[in-house]
C-alpha cells in the first residue's frame, strides 16, 4: 500500500529488542515516532540511534514513544546496541524492531513487494529506501514523513520541532511558518474566518496580507 499524510499507520505485530509488540496497542493513546534503518552495524545509522537515545527524554515530555526498525533480526540488534552505547555515549532504551522478513518495511511502503522475504544476504544498498521517519498521531494516522539518503544523517532536532508543530496544530486551528520553533508566532489557518478568528484570538492579529494572519502561539506544548 502507498502511505500518504493522513493515511492510517499500518498496524503490525513484531519482535523487538524489548519483546513482542503489537504496534497500535504499544502506542496507546499517545504519539509515536517510527524510524527505520537499512542494516545493522552501519555508520550513519549508529550515530542516529545514539543521538535519538540522548534526546528521548524530550520525546517523553511530549507523550511520544520512539520505535526503531532495522532490516535485520533482533539478535543482531542486541549486539549492535552495545556498539551504539560505546561509541555514542547513550544507551538505547527504546525498542528496535527486527524486520528479518522485510514485512514492516514493505507494509510502510519502504521496500517493493518483490524485494523478497528475508534480510539474509541483503546489503545496505539493497535496503537504501528504508530510511524514513514517520510521525504518527494518537488517532493512528500518519501526520508527517521524512526520508533521507544513506549518506545523510537525519536531523532529530528537526524531528522534535516537527512533532511540536504537529501537536500544536492538532490542538489549535493554526499553522506554523517557516523555521518556526516553540514560542514563535503562528498563522491562523485559512479555514477560520475573520469572524471566527476574533472569537478564538480576542487579542487580534497582524496581517501583512489578508491571508497571512499572525498571532502569538496559543497554549503550551509540554
Amino acid at each position: 500500500m502507498s502511505l500518504r499524510i493522513n493515511s492510517e499507520a499500518p498496524d503490525f505485530t513484531a519482535e523487538t529488542t524489548q519483546g513482542t509488540i503489537r504496534f497500535h496497542d504499544w502506542m496507546g493513546s499517545g504519539w509515536a515516532i517510527l524510524f527505520s534503518h537499512p542494516k545493522d552495524f552501519t555508520p550513519v545509522c549508529t550515530t542516529e540511534l545514539g543521538y535519538l537515545a540522548g534526546l528521548k527524554p524530550e520525546f517523553d515530555k511530549r507523550n511520544c514513544k520512539i520505535l526503531g526498525l532495522s532490516v535485520d533480526p533482533v539478535d543482531n540488534h542486541t549486539k549492535w546496541l552495545k556498539d551504539i552505547e560505546e561509541t555514542q555515549g547513550h544507551a538505547v532504551t527504546y525498542p528496535l524492531v527486527g524486520d528479518r522478513d522485510l514485512a514492516v518495511a514493505k507494509l510502510y511502503d519502504m521496500l517493493p513487494e518483490d524485494a523478497g522475504s528475508s534480510s539474509e544476504g541483503r546489503t545496505p544498498a539493497d535496503n537504501a529506501t528504508v530510511r524514513s521517519v514517520f510521525v504518527i498521531g494518537p488517532d493512528k494516522r500518519v501526520k508527517a514523513m521524512l526520508t533521507y539518503p544513506m549518506s545523510t544523517g537525519r536531523n532529530f532536532d528537526e524531528v522534535l520541532r516537527l512533532l511540536d508543530s504537529c501537536q500544536l496544530t492538532a490542538q489549535f486551528q493554526v499553522a506554523t511558518p517557516a523555521n518556526w520553533k516553540e514560542g514563535d508566532d503562528v498563522i491562523i489557518v485559512p479555514s477560520v474566518s475573520d469572524e471566527q478568528a476574533r472569537q478564538k484570538f480576542p487579542g487580534g492579529w497582524t496581517a501583512p496580507k489578508p491571508y497571512i494572519r499572525m498571532v502569538p502561539q496559543p497554549g503550551t506544548l509540554h
